[in-house]
C-alpha cells in the first residue's frame, strides 16, 4: 500500500519533473548531434502524388471522419455532439436541449465504447463510462476525427488502442509568429430561448520556442423552448403546446496552453477548468407538465495534461504524457420520497495518468512504436455506505506500420491489466487481456485515387464503478463486454477538371459483434435490479459518404456532401425471449446527413440537414414503441470583412428550418425552429 500511495500522489508531479529535465538539458548538444545524425544524404526514390494531402483519412485502414474549422461553420453545429450527427455509423443520444445530457454510440456498440480524447489525451469518466459530449462548445476546436476500429496514426498513448472508435477533438493553436506576436478574437453569439454565449482567445508569441493560446467562454440559456404535445395519434387525437421546463443551463470554460518547440523537441501543457449547473429537463407527462421536473446537476472539471515529444534520431523519437483530472459533480432531486424527503448525491473523481512511448523507423515507411500507460482513478461519495473503488491500470501496446506508394499495413497487440480495491464491501476480480488489432489499404492503380481497405479488431469496455458498486445495484461478479469488429470498404478521391477538383466517396460494409452486453435487470421486484452479463447484439452495416467540389467561376466554389447509414443491429441474446431479433433501442435501421455550400468572395451560403428514420424505445419492437423519422434542417449566411490587419465576421442561422417536431429520445422533444447569430472580431 505505501507504493500504491506514492504513485497515487506523485504521478502527475514525476511526470512534470521527467518533461522538465529533458526539455532543460543541453539544447545545444542536442541540436548538435542532431545535425551530425542527419548530415548523411539520401536519395530518395521519385513518388508521385495524385490524392488531396489533406485527405489522409481516405488512405487509412479503418474509416475515419474529419470535420474541420471550416466545415463546422458550413454544417450549423453549436456543440461537439452536434457535429457528430453529420457523420456516418453516429447515433447520438440527445435528451434535448441545449443543457440536456449528450452521448454518442458508433456503429451501434454503445457509448462506452467510444472513447473521447482531448489534444491527444484520452477523458474518462470510471463512474459512468461515458462522456457528455454536450459540455463541448466549438468555439476554440480546429478538427474534430471520428476514427472506427483505432487511427493509423500508431505513434500515440496506449489508452488510444483500448476502445472500439475513438473521437480526437483538437483545439486550435496558435497562428502568431516573427511578424504578428499578438492575435486575439473576441465572438458574441446569441439566440433563441435565451442564448448568451460571450467567448474570447488570446494568442501571444512570447519568445522564438515559445506560444501562448488562452480561451476563455460563458454560456447561457433558459431552455425553455415550445414544443407540440400529443395526447394520442398525430393528426387524429387532440393535442396542445407546451413550453420546456428546467432546461437552463450555465457554463464556464476556462483553457490556456502553453506550447513550445525548438529543432528536435515540442510540448505543450494545458491547464482546463470547466462549471456547469443545469436543469434536468424530465419527460413529457400528460397533463402535468407543470411540475414534472426539479432535479438539478452541477458539475466541476479540472485538468492539468503535458505532452512532450522529441527526436532523438533518424531512427527514434520518444514521446511522454501525463496528466491530473478532478471531477466533482452534484445531483439534487428535491422529489425523491426517502427518509429526507429529496436525494443529494456527491461524486468527486480523480484520475492520475502518465504515458510513455518510443518510436523506432529501421527503414523508410516502415515504423515500430512500444507504448506504456498507468492510470489510477479514484471515486468517492457522500453516502455512508459507498464502496469508495480504486482502479489501478497498466496498458502496453506494441505496434507497427508499413507505408508506400501502394499500401497501408498496420497491427497492434495491446495488453491490459486491471486491479479494483475498495473501502468497503468486496472488489472485482483482477482483469487481464490481450486485444489484436490488423488492418490494410490497398491502391491498385497508380493513377487513380482508388483504395480498398479492410480491419479486424477485439476489445472491450470494463464495467464502470456504477455497474461494480453501485448501491443495491452494482455487481462486482461483472466481466468486461466484448466486441468483435470486421470492416470491409472501398474509397475514391480524384480531381477531374478545374471545374471539378475533387470527388471523395467512401463506402465501408461492416459486422460487429457484442457478447457479455452489460445489461439491467429486476431481481426481486421492479425497485431492486442488479447489473448481470446477459446481452449479445449482432450488427451488420454499411457506412456511405460522397463529397464533390465545383468551381463553375475563380473565387466561387460549390460543395455537395452526403452520408447514408444502414445498421441492423438486433438483440441475439435469447432465443426464448420476444425480444429476439429486434433492432436495439434507438437506433434506426436507416439515417444520413446531407449539405450544400455555396462560397463566393463576399458571403458564404449553407444548407445541412439530418435525417433519422424510425426507431424503437424499448427491446420489443412493436408499433406502440415506435418513433417516427425525422429531416432536421439548418440554413446560415456567413460574411467576412477585412480592414488592415482587422477582420469582422457575422453569421445568422436559422435552425430547424421546417420547424419540425421530433423526438430523439421519447417524451423528450427537441427544439422547432430556432435563430441564432455571431459576430467575431480579430485583430
Amino acid at each position: 500500500m505505501h507504493l500504491k500511495n506514492i504513485i497515487h500522489k506523485h504521478t502527475f508531479v514525476l511526470c512534470s519533473v521527467v518533461i522538465l529535465l529533458l526539455w532543460s538539458g543541453d539544447v545545444v548538444q542536442a541540436q548538435h548531434s542532431f545535425l551530425m545524425d542527419t548530415a548523411a544524404v539520401h536519395n530518395l526514390p521519385e513518388v508521385t502524388i495524385v490524392e488531396q494531402a489533406n485527405r489522409d483519412e481516405l488512405r487509412a485502414t479503418a474509416p475515419t471522419q474529419k470535420l474541420t474549422a471550416k466545415e463546422l461553420e458550413s454544417i450549423h453545429a453549436f456543440q461537439v455532439s452536434d457535429a457528430l450527427k453529420h457523420l456516418s455509423g453516429v447515433t447520438v443520444k440527445d435528451y434535448g436541449g441545449i443543457g440536456g445530457l449528450k452521448t454518442v454510440s458508433v456503429r451501434s456498440l454503445g457509448a462506452a465504447h467510444t472513447s473521447v480524447s482531448y489534444d491527444g489525451v484520452t477523458l474518462s469518466d470510471t463512474q459512468t463510462g461515458q462522456i457528455d459530449l454536450g459540455r463541448f462548445s466549438l468555439d476554440n476546436i480546429e478538427l474534430l476525427s471520428l476514427s472506427n476500429g483505432q487511427s493509423d496514426n500508431i505513434f500515440q498513448p496506449a489508452r488510444q488502442f483500448s476502445s472500439s472508435a475513438m473521437l480526437d477533438i483538437r483545439t486550435k493553436r496558435p497562428t502568431v509568429n516573427d511578424s504578428i506576436r499578438l492575435h486575439g478574437k473576441a465572438s458574441l453569439k446569441g439566440g433563441s430561448f435565451g442564448l448568451f454565449n460571450p467567448s474570447y482567445t488570446m494568442e501571444n508569441m512570447l519568445s522564438n520556442h515559445l506560444s501562448l493560446y488562452s480561451s476563455v467562454e460563458w454560456m447561457s440559456a433558459n431552455g425553455a423552448y415550445p414544443y407540440v404535445l400529443n395526447y394520442g395519434v398525430v393528426g387524429v387525437d387532440s393535442s396542445s403546446v407546451e413550453r420546456r421546463k428546467n432546461s437552463d443551463v450555465q457554463n464556464l470554460r476556462i483553457e490556456s496552453t502553453l506550447y513550445g518547440s525548438d529543432s528536435i523537441q515540442d510540448g505543450h501543457v494545458k491547464l482546463y477548468y470547466f462549471q456547469s449547473e443545469r436543469g434536468l429537463p424530465g419527460a413529457t407527462i400528460f397533463y402535468n407538465t407543470e411540475n414534472f421536473s426539479s432535479q438539478r446537476v452541477w458539475d466541476r472539471t479540472l485538468f492539468a495534461q503535458g505532452h512532450y515529444h522529441r527526436r532523438l534520431s533518424q531512427q527514434f523519437r520518444l514521446q511522454l504524457n501525463g496528466k491530473y483530472q478532478v471531477g466533482y459533480l452534484r445531483y439534487l432531486d428535491p422529489t425523491v420520497h426517502n427518509s429526507n424527503g429529496f436525494e443529494d448525491s456527491r461524486y468527486l473523481q480523480q484520475e492520475y495518468y502518465l504515458s510513455a512511448g518510443a518510436l523506432y523507423q529501421p527503414l523508410l515507411g516502415l515504423q515500430f512504436v512500444l507504448s506504456t500507460d498507468g492510470i489510477i482513478n479514484t471515486l468517492d461519495a457522500n453516502s455512508t455506505y459507498f464502496s469508495k473503488p480504486t482502479r489501478y491500470s497498466w496498458l502496453v501496446a506494441l505496434t507497427g506500420k508499413y507505408v508506400n506508394n501502394y499500401i497501408t499495413a498496420s497491427a497492434s497487440l495491446l495488453s491490459t491489466f486491471v486491479n479494483d480495491e475498495v473501502k468497503r464491501g468486496d472488489a472485482a476480480e483482477q482483469f487481464y487481456r490481450l486485444s489484436p488489432y490488423a488492418g490494410v489499404s490497398l491502391k491498385p492503380f497508380q493513377q487513380i485515387g482508388f483504395r480498398v481497405r479492410a480491419f479486424y479488431k477485439n476489445t472491450f469496455r470494463l464495467p464502470t464503478f456504477n455497474d461494480l458498486y453501485y448501491l443495491n445495484v452494482g455487481n462486482v461478479n461483472l466481466k468486461p463486454e466484448n466486441s468483435n469488429q470486421v470492416n470491409v470498404g472501398v474509397t475514391f478521391d480524384q480531381g477531374f477538371t478545374k471545374y471539378i477538383p475533387s470527388i471523395l466517396l467512401s463506402v465501408d460494409g461492416y459486422y460487429n459483434e457484442v457478447t457479455n452486453k452489460i445489461v439491467a435487470y429486476p431481481t426481486k421486484n421492479l425497485f431492486t435490479w442488479t447489473m448481470l452479463n446477459f446481452g449479445k447484439v449482432a450488427i451488420h452495416g454499411l457506412d456511405i459518404n460522397g463529397e464533390v467540389t465545383l468551381m463553375p467561376f475563380k473565387g466561387y466554389a460549390i460543395i455537395l456532401g452526403a452520408t447514408y447509414t444502414y445498421q441492423r443491429a438486433l438483440n441475439v441474446t435469447d432465443k426464448d425471449s420476444r425480444e429476439y431479433g429486434h433492432q436495439i433501442p434507438y437506433t434506426p435501421r436507416i439515417s444520413g446527413s446531407g449539405k450544400a455550400t455555396f462560397e463566393t468572395p463576399y458571403i458564404n451560403l449553407s444548407y445541412a440537414l439530418i435525417w433519422s428514420g424510425d426507431r424503437y424505445a424499448v427491446n420489443q419492437n412493436y408499433a406502440e414503441n415506435r418513433l417516427p423519422g425525422f429531416i432536421d434542417q439548418s440554413l446560415s449566411a456567413y460574411y467576412r470583412f477585412t480592414f488592415k490587419s482587422y477582420a469582422m465576421m457575422v453569421n445568422a442561422e436559422c435552425l430547424n428550418l421546417a420547424n419540425t417536431n421530433y423526438a430523439v429520445v421519447r417524451y423528450f422533444p427537441m427544439p422547432g425552429r430556432s435563430w441564432r447569430a455571431t459576430i467575431s472580431f480579430e485583430f
